[in-house]
């Protein structure tokens, strides 16, 4: 099937809420992407910070190849051996207590918003920031903070208000004794790779313990690896530091490595509010996924690949620093493998000349190119797409 009579059907068909890429994909390898007709893509975004071990992990296949000779799908009435294993890594790395699991990210921020709510009763407010992004179902929408994701369904959930982006004065402001939960993107991923501070961090830590608050942290897309540490809020609140720790993370994207799986890792307090029947899931948590899952973590320990996201990161954001002599670059920031180069102009058609010369990436917030590779990139990919980027940009007018 080629792409004009994919695009055609899909036009027919499909609910159109995509603007596609001219990528007719057929398979991978590494951190390649290659169509239909053979042309190799170097995808710098990782299904959206999903395939955070690139294309045609050997090891992945493997596992995949032997449980899919198993039942692929048991309900959450009955016990598989993967679920309880995949929980118990989630708390040791994190240094809370208890885990369930999702399909996405937008239901483990739904999860985390009922969770803040069953512990704070009868509080019910919710604080996110400015330009954040937290997914599109209903109470995840709610606490997103851009009017152009929300106005199209308003009203949303009541209860929802914004603090300015790591603005400690006003989350003081704003974060009185009604409010039950503080929502944070450690690293705001859609509103254009822009990290908190610390000082923002500790005081959300504070003043949510101060006022009978939970504090809640989006780590959908900077958690598990992305940043070089196992979440980024880790930079601020090491592991080990149970006073500093949020009460709930909210996990997705590279968790079950594009078999769909999400969590909340919770700590007890917040757990022992749930009793059962109060939430539930019919997919999440299921033995395909787990187990994929699991041996990302074993994928990365083994191949020591935090370690690697560090390095390659901070060596792929010295190089795109670089460019920062051109007019038409404003910004460069980002951590790890979570990186952004702000543009003065719309980017765009910068995606559109990349993805010409076979480099797969996106804009967000309209002039951010948001970089969300594999972990396994190399510094020779890395130095073959800045040196693609440098000459687009020069043409570029400001």
């Amino acid at each position: 099937m080629q792409l004009a009579h994919v695009k055609e059907l899909e036009k027919k068909y499909l609910l159109g809420t995509y603007s596609r890429y001219e990528l007719l994909a057929d398979r991978g390898t590494g951190a390649y992407l290659i169509d239909k007709s053979n042309k190799r893509y170097l995808d710098l975004l990782a299904g959206i910070a999903v395939n955070a071990l690139g294309y045609n992990h050997p090891r992945i296949k493997q596992v995949l190849r032997k449980q899919i000779k198993k039942p692929i799908h048991v309900s959450n009435l009955i016990y598989h051996e993967y679920q309880g294993r995949l929980a118990e890594k989630l708390c040791k790395i994190s240094g809370l207590d208890r885990a369930f699991f999702t399909n996405s990210g937008t239901e483990s921020i739904e999860g985390c918003l009922k969770f803040a709510r069953a512990y704070a009763r009868p509080k019910f407010r919710v604080l996110s920031l400015d330009q954040s992004f937290h997914g599109r179902t209903f109470g995840a929408l709610s606490a997103t903070g851009q009017k152009q994701y929300r106005e199209q369904f308003e009203p949303l959930v009541p209860g929802f208000d914004f603090v300015n982006f790591d603005d400690v004065g006003d989350l003081e402001r704003k974060l009185t004794d009604d409010v039950c939960a503080v929502l944070i993107e450690t690293i705001q991923g859609e509103g254009g790779i822009r990290p908190i501070s610390e000082q923002f961090y500790r005081a959300a830590r504070e003043l949510t313990k101060q006022r009978g608050a939970v504090l809640i942290m989006d780590e959908i897309q900077c958690g598990l690896g992305r940043t070089g540490r196992w979440f980024a809020f880790h930079s601020f609140a090491p592991l080990g530091n149970k006073d500093m720790a949020p009460d709930m993370i909210a996990l997705a994207k590279p968790l079950g490595l594009g078999i769909p799986l999400g969590a909340v890792i919770l700590n007890e307090k917040v757990a022992a509010a749930i009793q059962p029947g109060q939430h539930g899931t019919t997919f999440g948590g299921g033995p395909l996924a787990c187990r994929a899952s699991l041996e990302y973590f074993h994928i990365l320990e083994d191949e020591n690949l935090l370690e690697r996201a560090r390095t390659t990161g901070a060596y792929f954001k010295q190089r795109l620093e670089e460019l920062k002599d051109l007019p038409v670059v404003k910004d460069v920031r980002g951590e790890g493998l979570m990186l952004a180069v702000e543009l003065k102009i719309s980017g765009k058609e910068i995606v559109k000349q990349l993805l010409a010369q076979g480099f797969i990436l996106n804009c967000t917030h309209e002039t951010v190119l948001r970089l969300l590779p594999p972990f396994i990139i190399t510094e020779k990919q890395i130095d073959k797409f800045v040196r693609a980027l440098r000459p687009i940009l020069e043409a570029q007018h400001v």
